[in-house]
């Protein structure tokens, strides 16, 4: 009997002691789930002057202006009733933090032009 004692003592004793190793792992914050950086979006761009918009259903962008967007400005420009018609396209693109602060706080670089409506015209624009 006190054999079964002792052994029940022990293992109370050893079991109960925290593993502050593994307690520490445990409590470690998780890491964010960084998405994919390249993206393919659907939306509607506005080229004005000095800056491009893309705003989709749950999201809106600047878009930086290379020679890329310039491309797909150029292919939107046909389409437009006027400057500030929203037109409806699917790019690829890379997300990135907006570096100069001003503006939106993302912004996009668009990597590929994926589609382009062909003489559809759209209603919305911005007022």
């Amino acid at each position: 009997m006190k054999k079964l004692f002792g052994v029940l003592i022990l293992s109370l004793v050893l079991f109960s002691c925290q593993d502050y190793e593994r307690k520490e792992l445990l409590d470690q914050p998780q890491a964010e789930k960084v998405r994919d950086s390249i993206q393919v979006l659907e939306g509607e761009v506005v080229y004005g002057g000095e800056s491009a918009v893309m705003r989709g259903e749950n999201f809106v962008y600047g878009i930086t202006l290379d020679s890329t967007s310039k491309v797909l400005s150029e292919r939107i420009a046909p389409l437009k009733s006027d400057d500030f018609e929203m037109i409806p396209v699917k790019v690829k693109a890379q997300i990135r933090p907006n570096p100069r602060q001003e503006g939106w706080e993302e912004v996009i670089e668009i990597l590929e032009i994926l589609e382009v409506p062909e003489g559809a015209k759209v209603s919305d624009s911005i007022k």
